[in-house]
């Protein structure tokens, strides 16, 4: 079985690239979770036919923003959309699928703003995934995956001493990651490879930091720690353009 989860930045952005079509072409990937769609089902349907796959999309509120999708070639027992709080659930950030071994769950994460502004919102988020990821873990192991701006430790991202009070290095951010890891979830990439350094998933636009490699490892899959002895493998597409972040694939027994 093979999964891999993508932050697009901009659905329309990857397809009018043919990025997105190519991935799927190479990588036919069992199943696709998406972030960042920014986009109304009915603003990409016309362009996007994903043969051998069903599709489902929470789409944001406000138009041009936020966004998640599973495409996936089996169908799901069930498929629902938020965590079922309406404060949270206006931004189309996760959508959960159940199959018969795991719920499969997409979430894009909020950012907590250059200035921190979101921060204390971000916090309470944080609580409120982790309750509902916890609610889920009780009936069966629980996958979730995307982006979750944060870089967790030192070695996941390129300038740790330089980042310590920015967005996605903060201590509270990191913090409620290790919260996570405590509740009994695993950092899938880092349960194969707990010491690999420059190992990155996010690259600014500036100053040539893909090229260079000065990057962020905020895309992730975490498992139930009971179901973590099924990841055979991780591997992060580094090579796979189209967006600011890059694709990572999660390879299960």
């Amino acid at each position: 079985m093979k999964l891999s989860t993508w932050n697009v930045n901009g659905i329309r952005s990857v397809l009018n690239k043919g990025a997105l079509q190519a991935y799927l072409a190479e990588a036919q990937p069992d199943i696709l979770c998406l972030q960042e769609t920014k986009a109304l089902p009915a603003q990409v349907e016309y362009d996007f036919e994903a043969e051998g796959y069903h599709i489902y999309w929470n789409s944001a509120v406000k138009k041009g923003y936020s966004g998640t999708a599973i495409l996936t070639k089996k169908v799901p027992l069930s498929v629902t959309y938020g965590i079922g709080i309406e404060v949270h659930d206006q931004e189309g950030r996760v959508i959960t699928a159940e199959f018969a071994e795991y719920y499969l769950v997409t979430v894009y994460t909020p950012n907590a703003k250059r200035d921190l502004s979101r921060l204390a919102y971000r916090q309470q988020w944080e609580d409120d995934f982790l309750a509902y990821i916890e609610a889920l873990n009780a009936q069966k192991p629980v996958v979730f995956c995307g982006d979750l701006n944060v870089a967790h430790t030192e070695i996941d991202l390129a300038n740790p001493k330089t980042n310590t009070q920015n967005a996605g290095f903060t201590m509270e951010e990191r913090a409620k990651f290790s919260q996570v890891v405590a509740a009994g979830y695993t950092d899938a990439f880092r349960y194969k490879y707990p010491e690999v350094i420059g190992a990155y998933t996010w690259w600014s636009y500036m100053a040539k930091a893909r090229e260079r490699n000065i990057g962020w490892r905020i895309d992730y899959f975490v498992v139930s720690q009971r179901y973590a002895p099924q990841i055979k493998e991780v591997v992060i597409r580094d090579d796979v353009m189209g967006s600011d972040h890059c694709p990572v694939e999660l390879y299960l027994m």
